[in-house]
């Protein structure tokens, strides 16, 4: 330990008297103040080394024993305390209670020996977190690549037969077929793990029973053979972990699968209420195309009916002759109804075909809303 170097600079420190401080320049007193740092520091760190042993012993250890070394030892402390009495008492106990050399180096060699245990379970600690985190990596990459797979085999099997096909019944049955036989494959993978999880369990629960029917029996393991049961199981141990890990995949696997699964059936069942929607609309339209169809022949019937009549009438009048008084006046009064009928039935006209051109224009906008 650092034993002489403390000890060296000690004497150093206490030669120093207080009446030469006066006498160093700035630098002088810095490096002293560092060099006081410094020794100050190794005295806390060798402290905390002899108070973490202390504390490590056993009671019954600190039990002050006789020695030749503590008699010469208390003889120093009667002569140095008569010698110098401007020391102050604790100074003197504390040299009364220094270590040996042989003493520190023990206490120095057993905390480095705790230092290498420490350190060894920490590298251990460091290992297993490192093989978790390779573990996880590796899970992660397993789980992109057969996600990269699943999502090829959809696109190859089904979104491009949808494209194709420009969706449909049929394409709805295969998403579903898909899905189906995916999550049937998950579930039987799972299945097959768990059997053999439960194969490796009652595997490790017979060798248990081996060994504990060997221990009543009396049967003394080598410990070479103690070594490798314990490897065995180990080994067991870490396949059971890989099946739950895989088994707990497997089934977050499986909840993703079934997630997109619903997703894709909401998209299909909207789908589907889309295309009804568009049928009935389609069938609404078809129904007042027809009614609009047999309102324009109707129109027309009726607008060939008005010109006929028109005609008769036109042609009756351009034949008039003069009649009689009675004969005017009745045919005044006739005129006078056939004009207000000629007039009505012009007024239908002019209404019947503005209702064709609005039935026109309503054809006209379905058509193009058709096309």
């Amino acid at each position: 330990m650092a034993d002489g170097d403390t000890d060296s600079g000690h004497t150093d420190f206490q030669s120093e008297e207080p009446q030469h401080l006066d006498q160093l320049n700035h630098h002088q007193l810095q490096h002293l103040l560092d060099e006081l740092c410094h020794y100050n520091a190794a005295l806390m760190a060798e402290t905390e080394m002899f108070d973490k042993y202390l504390k490590s012993l056993d009671p019954k250890d600190l039990v002050p024993q006789p020695a030749v070394e503590g008699t010469h030892a208390s003889q120093d402390f009667v002569q140095t305390r008569s010698r110098r009495k401007s020391k102050s008492r604790s100074v003197s106990i504390e040299r009364l209670q220094q270590l040996t050399v042989e003493e520190k180096c023990d206490i120095a060699q057993r905390e480095l020996e705790d230092i290498k245990e420490e350190t060894e379970k920490l590298k251990e600690n460091s290992q297993r977190v490192l093989n978790n985190y390779k573990a996880t990596l590796e899970e992660a990459e397993i789980h992109s690549t057969e996600l990269k797979k699943s999502l090829y085999e959809f696109d190859r099997d089904i979104v491009k037969d949808f494209s194709e096909k420009h969706g449909g019944v049929a394409a709805a049955d295969k998403v579903y077929r898909y899905m189906e036989d995916k999550i049937r494959a998950r579930d039987s993978l799972a299945e097959k793990l768990r059997l053999k999880n439960a194969a490796l369990k009652v595997h490790n629960k017979k060798l248990k029973l081996q060994l504990k029917q060997k221990e009543e029996m009396g049967e003394v393991l080598h410990e070479v053979d103690f070594q490798q049961l314990k490897i065995e199981n180990k080994q067991f141990l870490e396949k059971i972990d890989e099946r739950n890990q895989d088994l707990l995949r497997l089934k977050l696997m499986a909840a993703n699968t079934l997630q997109i699964l619903n997703t894709y059936k909401r998209k299909l069942q909207n789908m589907t209420d889309e295309s009804a929607r568009l049928n009935k609309e389609f069938a609404s339209r078809q129904d007042m195309l027809q009614r609009i169809n047999k309102e324009n022949k109707l129109v027309e019937e009726e607008r060939d009916k008005a010109e006929h009549i028109n005609k008769q009438l036109r042609t009756e009048m351009s034949d008039y002759r003069v009649p009689s008084v009675m004969e005017y006046v009745n045919s005044k009064a006739d005129h006078t109804d056939f004009q207000k009928n000629v007039k009505a039935w012009e007024r239908k006209v002019e209404i019947a075909e503005m209702s064709l051109k609005n039935h026109r224009k309503a054809w006209n906008q379905i058509k193009m809303s058709s096309a």
